[in-house]
């Protein structure tokens, strides 16, 4: 039974007999069928692509985004349900907007990362609520200590620091070619095209349906600002 996780995955609290949340890993799963995200943090700045697959022919180009701006400086890239996601990129916009208003400067990376952390853990501690199919990118810049970070939150509220990151469907292959960049010598125009490269080499046309390839970053050559990667560029 416990294998199987029946009797043992109506609520995000119990555990199973071998110390499983199975509400947990279905969550995970939702973000392992999602396309592609990928985060790297470069010698200049930090980049977001996402393998933004269309849903329909009739869809209208760049409407369904799954990168967003939060403030000034940070922008996120969503894996898995974009609704769900959706929710945590406007709880972000919350608290960099309430951090902003109390010490007057923008809110850290690792700050926010937290704090969406414990955002999205409070939904796997409640019978009542579930946890989001979704997981993060971050991308940021820290005027305190002048540095760029790139977090990663997992629908089970766990937030980790990547210099390179992947996630849906293609996160091991994407992994396998990002650990062969050297990144602390990579610039992030060098870097939009190995992104790109990654993206394209891991669809699959004859399984998969055509996709947008969206790009979002915080670079110096911008002065650290949130912006999306021009259409041209990308």
């Amino acid at each position: 039974m416990s294998s199987t996780g029946a009797g043992y995955d109506v609520s995000p609290t119990t555990f199973s007999p071998d110390g499983r949340l199975f509400q947990v890993e279905y969550a995970g799963k939702a973000v392992e069928n999602s396309g592609t995200a990928i985060g790297l943090k470069c010698k200049d700045g930090v980049i977001l692509a996402v393998e933004n697959l269309m849903l329909s022919k009739l869809l209208v180009s760049n409407s369904n985004r799954r990168t967003y701006n939060v403030g000034s400086h940070i922008s996120i890239a969503v894996a898995g349900l974009v609704s769900d996601g959706r929710q945590v990129v406007n709880r972000a916009r919350e608290e960099a907007e309430n951090y902003k208003d109390n010490y007057g400067s923008d809110m850290p990376p690792t700050i926010l990362a937290d704090r969406l952390a414990q955002f999205v853990h409070y939904f796997t501690l409640n019978y009542s609520l579930r946890p989001f199919g979704a997981s993060v990118l971050i991308a940021g810049h820290d005027a305190f200590t002048d540095s760029i970070e790139l977090n990663v939150i997992e629908p089970s509220g766990v937030a980790y620091k990547f210099f390179g990151a992947a996630l849906g469907k293609g996160r091991q292959g994407a992994k396998t070619e990002i650990e062969k960049l050297k990144l602390t010598e990579t610039t992030c125009d060098d870097a939009v095209k190995e992104m790109a490269k990654i993206l394209h080499k891991l669809h699959d046309e004859s399984k998969d349906k055509p996709f947008e390839l969206e790009m979002a970053w915080v670079t110096a050559a911008n002065g650290y600002k949130a912006q999306r990667v021009p259409r041209d560029i990308v």
